[in-house]
């Protein structure tokens, strides 16, 4: 029996959703794991030494360390739903880059020694603002359905929308609000969140999707 790719995971980390919501519209069957991170189980750091989520194990022993990659790789195996016809790079590295250091002084201002994160929060703006002007013409990024530009960056401006929930509702963004709670109300989400115990090793496996 060949043994199925390993899926390191933590339920809440933005990074490790967009690679499991690839996985799982792929289809293909991996061994999910979920992580606690401050309680990281040796196996994960010695298949990855720098201890961050998700990581892929595959097979063959080869480490795919990166959210990104891993979506790639589901996605190469199999992707119903095209969403490799829509990747756009210059939103993915605008969210990763300076939305995401924006994000994260926002969210936790105390980890950078600063007050509040509100000038953050309204640096990260620009980027939305982009994201809602892309929206007024279709639902998605990708068109009429999501596709991998929006998985790659919804998991995002949901943890951004999330930090202030009532003042992001006032925003004037309604093309993007409307495609965050799409998103966030879908199966697929929904899917993808289900709650597993904290992997140790002996455990049964969990078979994902």
């Amino acid at each position: 029996m060949t043994t199925l790719p390993v899926l390191y995971s933590f339920r809440r980390c933005p990074y490790a959703m967009r690679a499991r919501m690839a996985v799982a519209v792929s289809g293909v069957l991996v061994e999910l794991r979920e992580v606690v991170l401050r309680d990281k189980p040796p196996e994960m750091l010695e298949a990855s030494p720098k201890g961050t989520v998700p990581v892929l194990v595959l097979s063959d022993g080869t480490a795919l360390e990166e959210s990104l990659d891993i979506m790639h790789w589901a996605l190469s195996q199999n992707d119903p739903e095209g969403w490799l016809g829509h990747e756009g790079q210059n939103l993915i590295s605008a969210s990763d880059g300076p939305f995401k250091q924006a994000l994260d002084r926002y969210k936790y201002p105390h980890r950078y020694n600063l007050t509040d994160g509100t000038v953050h929060r309204d640096a990260a703006l620009g980027h939305l603002a982009t994201l809602n002007a892309l929206l007024t013409d279709a639902p998605y990024l990708g068109g009429a359905t999501p596709a991998f530009t929006d998985i790659a960056l919804f998991p995002f401006v949901r943890q951004f929308a999330a930090t202030d929930a009532a003042w992001f509702a006032a925003l004037p963004l309604p093309a993007l609000q409307s495609w965050l709670s799409a998103l966030v109300g879908s199966e697929l989400f929904a899917a993808i969140m289900t709650r597993y115990p904290q992997w140790k090793a002996g455990d049964a496996p969990v078979h994902f999707p």
